[in-house]
């Protein structure tokens, strides 16, 4: 019996490749041979640049809204995705939103909304992709965005923290459950990053100051991108449950006073 035929092109669909670090995620694996699937809340245009730097690695580009509020029928852009391009092969949960609201002053809507879009969004979206790579049987890639408050707390995020600690034991039970299938599943906890979710879409993050980052600065967005790209690439073929900080050492710090600290007091004893 001869041995199954590889596809010709690989296919990875990414939640919020509207910007930041989701577009810098469509245009790294589009380098890196995928046609890519691009979903989008609120900014259209968005999308179909991001799809415009994907087409111009000579990779296809299919875009499709999705509202992870809308739950759980958003999910079925994922099988909307695989049907137009074919497959799946990688999937990237990195649609994400947050409050900046004191725990006693939290409405359970924007508890539910926070929830939903960071971690029932992912697993519904991680079902859906699952199911597909282990009916083409050849294994796929699952990396979930979470952040460093996957694993440390921040005041006045308390949704957002419930949330991506729970896709980050999300991501590990995944991993347990989906190896028999050839699938890893991987998370990428990123810190502060110049996106427009942290109001910097057009800051070079090399220019800033963050005193209480031991690097000194926020991150690019391709620098997230490129720790995804391992992920979903062949080199990380006997990696998976595991949670990769990209945020130029904050957790060391302590994200809360990380992002804090406003001199390099701390770089001295």
């Amino acid at each position: 019996m001869s041995a199954p035929t590889a596809p010709s092109s690989r296919v990875a669909v990414i939640t919020g490749a509207d910007s930041g670090i989701g577009r810098a995620t469509a245009v790294r694996l589009a380098a890196a041979g995928m046609d890519i699937g691009i979903t989008w809340h609120s900014d259209r245009e968005g999308a179909e640049r991001t799809a415009e730097e994907v087409r111009a690695h000579g990779r296809r580009a299919e875009t499709a809204p999705m509202d992870l509020t809308r739950l759980p029928a958003a999910a079925d852009t994922v099988d909307e995705l695989c049907e137009r391009l074919g497959r799946i092969d990688v999937l990237v949960n990195n649609a994400g939103t947050g409050t900046m609201t004191p725990f006693l002053d939290l409405e359970p809507a924007k508890v539910r909304e926070v929830l939903d879009v960071d971690l029932v969004g992912p697993f519904l979206c991680g079902q859906k992709a699952a199911r597909h790579m282990i009916r083409q049987g050849d294994g796929g890639r699952i990396v979930n965005v979470t952040s460093v408050h996957e694993h440390q707390p921040r005041v006045g995020a308390a949704p957002y923290c419930a949330a991506k600690g729970g896709l980050g034991l999300l991501t590990q039970v995944m991993a347990l459950e989906l190896a028999e299938h050839g699938i890893t599943v991987n998370a990428v906890a990123p810190g502060e990053i110049a996106t427009p979710m942290t109001g910097q879409e057009d800051t070079d993050p090399h220019t800033e100051s963050r005193p209480g980052v031991p690097l000194g600065r926020p991150g690019d967005a391709r620098e997230v991108a490129a720790v995804i790209a391992f992920l979903a690439g062949p080199d990380s073929s006997y990696v998976t449950g595991a949670s990769w900080a990209v945020d130029g050492g904050m957790l060391r710090m302590g994200p809360q006073a990380g992002s804090h600290l406003t001199s390099d007091d701390w770089r001295r004893p």
